[in-house]
């Protein structure tokens, strides 16, 4: 394992990083100063680490100078910051590699690969050589890592950790941490509907999109399962559970607006920028349930 990527590693071993969302309005138009704000006050609540422009931040939709101003934002509150690249335009490697390059250049601290339908490890490979970025390789549910390569993944020089997101399949959560512990990597648990089990599967850090908002409820859990509380674990569990059920629910890329609006019933965003032009339509009356949960 590189020695930056190893520093990485360690740095991270214990993270609450917000897979943070991008405030935009109906157009999908970003104002950077409303993202700086949102940022900062994501790391004043106690999230410890940053990953922008990944799914639930929308980066496969937006402009290359927009990225590259939410990096700079990102980077500027002094935090550890991933930053998500691939999973749409341009097609092919080329277009990850080109944004690895400009996050290393903004000062990244790695990215974050979205899975590919072509050859993954192929494409970890020309990320890390074009930007020497350490890498956190992505297992999504709506593209699932086959077990073969998965381990030729966490073999790689460049791959410092794991994120796994796979919704339901628990056993493939625990076969996926298992083999990234072997490999002396990070495994960090993207399971919103699984998080207090992934926890205690081995997961050693947390990349979550419930994080965007009601950043309390997720540093709960992970302050408990760090202490010996038994009670307040099951406790804080059952509190990000429950916003989990509405928030990561079907139609299940609803979840970005439903953070948004929580984000805008917390005062982080304004009503005018809590809008995600990028999933489907919720219904309006959806809005005053999920809100309702958090109090």
């Amino acid at each position: 394992m590189d020695i930056a990527v190893r520093n990485l590693r360690d740095r991270l071993r214990g993270a609450l990083i917000a897979a943070a969302a991008t405030p935009m309005t109906t157009a999908g138009e970003v104002d950077l100063d409303v993202v700086s704000r949102y940022l900062t006050g994501l790391v004043a609540d106690g999230v410890t680490g940053l990953a922008v422009l990944a799914h639930t931040g929308r980066g496969p939709y937006l402009a290359p100078d927009v990225r590259a101003g939410v990096i700079e934002r990102a980077v500027a509150l002094g935090v550890p910051v991933l930053v998500g690249i691939g999973g749409g335009p341009p097609s092919g490697p080329s277009g990850a590699v080109a944004q690895a390059r400009v996050a290393a250049e903004l000062g990244a601290d790695g990215v974050l690969v979205f899975p590919s339908d072509g050859d993954r490890l192929a494409l970890h490979e020309e990320v890390w050589r074009a930007a020497r970025l350490p890498m956190i390789a992505f297992d999504l549910y709506t593209r699932p890592c086959p077990t073969g390569t998965l381990r030729d993944l966490l073999a790689h020089p460049g791959v410092a950790g794991l994120k796994t997101a796979l919704l339901s399949d628990a056993m493939g959560c625990q076969r996926a941490i298992t083999l990234t512990r072997q490999a002396d990597r990070l495994a960090i648990t993207g399971e919103d509907r699984m998080f207090g089990p992934s926890l205690l599967w081995g997961a050693e850090a947390a990349l979550v999109g419930i994080a965007a908002a009601s950043v309390g409820v997720t540093a709960a859990v992970l302050e408990a399962y760090a202490g010996k509380d038994l009670r307040a674990f099951e406790e804080a569990s059952g509190r990000l559970d429950r916003l989990a059920q509405v928030t990561f629910t079907e139609p299940m890329e609803g979840y970005v607006q439903r953070m948004l609006w929580l984000a805008a019933a917390e005062g982080r965003v304004p009503g005018s920028h809590a809008h995600d032009p990028y999933g489907p339509p919720l219904p309006e009356e959806e809005r005053a349930g999920v809100v309702a949960t958090t109090r």
